[in-house]
């Protein structure tokens, strides 16, 4: 039994990160010796490669302007462990954190001694959050998948409404190589009569959407990009969504997708009766909404996750319409399993400078290696992040630093600043 909050999170974040196979027997496993209380919980379910925090976040925050409960589980967390589970406005104390991995260390002991099965570290937080949700008083619970969708731990889930931002290449080594398998295993969340909402407009895509939803009994919205009309990019983004103007704080030439797909999942629960969200709600609940780490802003110094193609591309387009008259500057490291020859690419076609850096993480890629692999006129290396950090953010009223290239990094580094 664990005393203190922090040899909880040591001991947890120290379980292995996959099982020998990738599947949904250990948690089956596990839910079933708890009672199965991931089938009682209210759940919205939200995957997709990119665009899941931000859609999760818009929906929170568009139920809480309607007075509902609302708790949500996310991944990774760019502040403090406990932000992984909120409940409201709050994140999990410490301890009722602490309470929670007690119950599942014991657990996890129980599953290994009689099955001998070890539970991994992203089932034992999945696990937490259905023990925590089960005591709290909600109506509503949004999830978003951790990896594809298919065999993803939040995967045992019976959701009232599913949700899927887009389809891109990431996690290829699990998910497969081509966009249709990518999306097979994002599909995967659907169940049997339970509708789903989707901003995917890929065309070839969309017959694997009609079958798998079709297949399953479920009704499936389609967000289409001609519906969004954007009027005003800015530090108020305004734009049209069905005939109807809203407008969003958050950054990114993407969020009025990732918005409109949580106007369209609520009108839809309305629509079912399953709840009562009034056209005011939605519009105050978006523009309150919130998210670190994607496009945030300190000052001249801009703080983003891209971490695959897809994501880095949005990010050009972004920075284009934001900062075109600036001059930008990118500090850049990447995890080491993730396509960054192709994101360098990507993000030497709109910076000035770029700094190659690297922190302390096991998968991080080595800032040497990144440096290599760029041919750009005006590119640097520099080892050590926090020391980069702080020789770059000295910026001139029209320079800009974007910070890039993953979550981690972006955790790692809003610290400092």
């Amino acid at each position: 039994m664990f005393h203190t909050i922090e040899s909880a999170i040591e001991w947890i974040e120290s379980v292995k990160r996959f099982g020998d196979k990738l599947d949904l027997s250990r948690m089956e496993l596990a839910c079933k010796i708890l009672g199965n209380p991931e089938k009682k919980l209210p759940v919205i379910h939200i995957g997709g490669t990119n665009g899941k925090g931000s859609t999760v976040s818009y929906l929170k925050h568009i139920l809480l302007e309607q007075g509902y409960n609302v708790g949500t589980f996310t991944s990774p967390y760019i502040v403090r462990f406990n932000e992984r589970i909120t409940y409201n406005y709050n994140d999990i104390s410490n301890e009722e954190l602490l309470y929670y991995i007690n119950k599942v260390k014991e657990l996890s002991e129980k599953v290994f001694d009689a099955h001998g099965q070890v539970i991994t570290f992203f089932e034992l937080i999945t696990l937490i959050s259905f023990l925590f949700f089960t005591d709290m008083d909600v109506d509503y619970i949004i999830y978003e998948v951790g990896l594809g969708g298919r065999l993803d731990a939040t995967n045992v889930v019976a959701p009232m409404i599913t949700g899927i931002t887009t389809i891109g290449y990431d996690h290829m080594g699990v998910l497969g190589d081509t966009l249709p398998a990518i999306a097979k295993e994002k599909l995967g969340i659907v169940k049997q009569g339970v509708p789903l909402c989707t901003t995917v407009n890929n065309e070839d895509l969309m017959p694997i959407f009609e079958q798998y939803t079709k297949l399953h009994n479920s009704s499936f919205f389609k967000v289409n990009t001609d519906d969004i009309k954007v009027k005003e990019y800015g530090t108020i983004t305004s734009f049209v969504y069905k005939n109807e103007l809203y407008k969003i704080s958050m950054m990114g030439n993407h969020q009025p997708n990732n918005a409109s797909l949580a106007i369209e999942i609520i009108h839809q629960l309305n629509a079912m009766h399953l709840s009562r969200v009034s056209l005011e709600s939605i519009k105050v609940g978006l523009i309150n909404t919130y998210w670190p780490g994607r496009m945030e802003r300190f000052g001249n110094v801009i703080l983003d996750g891209a971490h695959n193609v897809e994501a880095a591309l949005v990010l050009k387009e972004s920075m284009e319409t934001y900062f075109k008259d600036h001059t930008i500057k990118v500090l850049y490291t990447s995890m080491a399993d993730k396509e960054y020859y192709d994101i360098i690419k990507i993000i030497e076609k709109f910076a000035h400078e770029i700094y190659f850096t690297s922190f302390d993480y096991a998968r991080c890629e080595t800032a040497e290696n990144l440096f290599q692999v760029s041919d750009f006129g005006k590119k640097y290396l520099r080892e050590n992040a926090i020391d980069a950090l702080h020789e770059l953010k000295h910026l001139k009223k029209k320079e800009i630093l974007l910070v890039t290239g993953s979550l981690y990094f972006i955790s790692y580094i809003r610290k400092a600043l």
